[in-house]
This record gives C-alpha cells, structure tokens and sequence, in this order.
C-alpha cells in the first residue's frame, strides 16, 4: 500500500491557515511545522528576558516583542516565531500579511532539548539570510549560558559566550546589560555548569 504524499501548501495558504489555528506554525518550502509547547523554564526565561530588556528601552527607538510575533525571511521564504525579537526604529510588515515582521535587528532563542540543533543551524543559517538581522541569541534553560552571534561588516558572526553567574549578558548592537542573575532569575536550573 503506497502513502500520498501531503500536498504542499502555498504561502496564501498558510497565511490563511495561521490565522484561524490555534497553535503556531513555522512554513517553509510549502510545509507546516507545528511549534512544541514550551517548558516552565523556557517561559521563566522568556518572560525575564522582556522584562529586563522592555525596562531598558522605555522612551527609546527599540522595542521587544514575544514569541507571537511572526517573522518572514523574504530570500528563503521561511516563516517562523522567535522566542523574542528587537526592532530599532519603524518595523516593516510584509506585504501579503501585515502581522509578518520582515526587519528584526535582534533575534533571541531559548534554546530546548529539541530544538537546539535546528536553532543553532539551519534557523541561524536562514536568519543570517535576512539583512536586518544584526545579532542572534541562544540562551539555555538548562543553566546559565548565554551566546550572542554578531554579524561583522565582512558579513561574517562573531561569537561571545556569556556563562558567569556573577557577570552580565551585553548586546553588542544596542548598549544595554543585564546581569545574568536577572535572566535567569527563579528559574530551577537542571544542567550542571561547566566549570
């Protein structure tokens, strides 16, 4: 017995599909791919994380939005939801969806069990794709370790690696620090640290 293959979706299609579901989906290459719920660590993180970096952009250019906020990488054609992202100045919205932010400056993930091959690959790769995207971030849950890639005017990324409980995680694009204590705070860390 020979299984048909799943018909792809075009992107009208899923644009359509998203906004009736009830769950989040990254689209890539005519294909759905439904998000996996996140840990009680991940959303502390997360929640951290706006908290901290919202508080430092009151009154400036910049803002933080959260994971529901769909991102379109124009030159692969990849949609998906970072787990947070900076904007400086205006934000485009793409055409076919005014709810598709076509311009973050800064894309942080949280990274999990699953998804940490994918975010530290192929989803970097695809982001670097998209020229407004000056830093990418990867923050564990499993302990405090922080990693901010920047791109450099040759177009290659730079890496800095965050991981002193004392110490603090610096954007390198926008001058704001924030003591990894405040990241991480109440946040029950499960990995041993690296010593």
């Amino acid at each position: 017995m020979s299984v048909l293959p799943k018909r792809k979706m075009t992107e009208a299609e899923y644009l359509s599909f998203e906004e009736t579901s009830e769950e989040k989906h990254e689209f890539y290459n005519g294909e759905t791919f439904a998000m996996a719920g996140a840990s009680r660590q991940h959303n502390d993180i997360s929640t951290n994380l706006i908290i901290e970096i919202g508080t430092r952009f009151k009154g400036g250019p910049c803002r933080v939005s959260a994971a529901g906020q769909r991102v379109k990488v124009s030159r692969t054609g990849l949609y998906t939801y970072p787990d947070l992202l900076i904007v400086c100045g205006p934000r485009e919205f793409d055409k076919l969806n005014e709810n598709t932010l076509i311009n973050p400056n800064i894309v942080i993930e949280i990274l999990s069990d699953s998804t940490e091959g994918y975010d530290r690959g192929t989803k970097f790769e695809h982001y670097q794709k998209l020229p407004s995207v000056r830093e990418y971030v990867l923050v564990r849950q499993d302990r405090m370790r922080i990693e901010r890639h920047v791109r450099q005017p040759d177009e290659s990324w730079t890496t800095t690696a965050f991981d002193d409980p004392a110490g603090s995680f610096a954007l390198a694009t926008i001058p704001i620090s924030i003591p990894l204590a405040d990241v991480y705070r109440d946040v029950e860390l499960t990995g041993e640290p690296l010593r």
